[in-house]
């Protein structure tokens, strides 16, 4: 595996396998995802996009001066702006292609960044869904690479698709994975995204790229893992003690704990909104109250919004 990181925090390529790039945003925090693109020297594949145009063109840029050709299909791993704000980049020239519930809810959300965060230069964003899309699981070729969409069911979203390189063994987990930042589950389910887990483990791939943060192992899955499981237990204690998600969130000792070093530390509050709702018998991925969801973790954020970093 080769890098060509620079010094200062600039979006970078990563080489993963032959034909194999991961395209890695730092920090990872609010609105800096990571994508990727797969190539055979004829055909490209690109892996989202990003949450402003400047930064979905340096993407483009990055893929030209690799010596690939121009994208002509685009797998969005879920909904989110940071993932599918810089599809217009890339068409008309690529097909766009996602899980149904992806399409559905792109359409829904509209602007969603920019409701949050008005003062980003987000630039020419057309709002552009995935024209073609699938329901379980879709084989796409690029050249001899088999690239396999697989759907885990509702978990960070509705709509996650994983992108799974069998031959290479390199998977693309979209927001199913944060390495270093704190799991986001609000608009999807806490149990989803532990059977999804399950899922991700069982491929057996030898690289992952995280949704947020720099690609890493399998091992990755465990921190993950312990941190639902963190939040599912607060839950369960809390909600039978009468307390609020807030009331349990500000009162978790976090502080020496695994999860201290955990970037976006205030969407433990989102998450345990979401972990109440399954337990009182919510449908994974129902909507829930955003306004309610988003003030608690302003109110865990020390009273100041969340920064969008692109």
């Amino acid at each position: 595996m080769t890098s060509t990181e620079p010094a200062v925090s600039e979006p970078y390529l990563t080489q993963l396998a032959a034909g194999v790039h991961a395209f890695i945003q730092p920090d990872g925090g609010w609105c800096l995802n990571n994508a990727g693109f797969v190539t055979d020297g004829d055909t490209t594949l690109v892996v989202d996009t990003a949450a402003t145009e400047r930064r979905a063109r340096l993407l483009r840029d990055r893929i030209a001066e690799s010596g690939a050709p121009t994208p002509r299909t685009l797998v969005n791993t879920h909904h989110h702006g940071d993932h599918t704000y810089g599809n217009s980049v890339f068409a008309p020239e690529a097909t766009i292609i996602g899980h149904t519930a992806c399409r559905r809810e792109l359409l829904t959300a509209g602007h969603q960044l920019h409701a949050m965060w008005p003062q980003v230069e987000y630039g020419d964003i057309r709002l552009t869904a995935p024209t073609v899309t699938y329901t379980d699981r879709l084989t796409l070729h690029i050249g001899d690479i088999e690239v396999h969409l697989i759907h885990p069911g509702v978990a960070h979203t509705p709509g996650d698709t994983i992108v799974w390189l069998p031959r290479q063994r390199v998977v693309f987990t979209g927001d199913l994975v944060f390495h270093g930042g704190t799991p986001f589950v609000f608009m999807g389910s806490l149990t989803g995204s532990l059977r999804a887990l399950e899922l991700l483990r069982a491929l057996d791939a030898v690289t992952v790229v995280p949704g947020h943060g720099p690609v890493a192992g399998p091992e990755v899955y465990d921190g993950v893992e312990r941190y639902l499981r963190f939040v599912d237990g607060l839950a369960r204690e809390g909600r039978a003690a009468g307390r609020t998600p807030l009331e349990v969130a500000r009162e978790a000792n976090l502080s020496g704990s695994p999860f201290a070093a955990l970037a976006e530390s205030e969407r433990l509050v989102a998450n345990l909104h979401r972990a109440y709702a399954e337990l009182a018998g919510a449908e994974p991925g129902s909507p829930l109250d955003a306004v309610a969801g988003f003030g608690d973790m302003t109110v865990m954020n020390g009273g100041v919004p969340m920064a969008c970093h692109a």
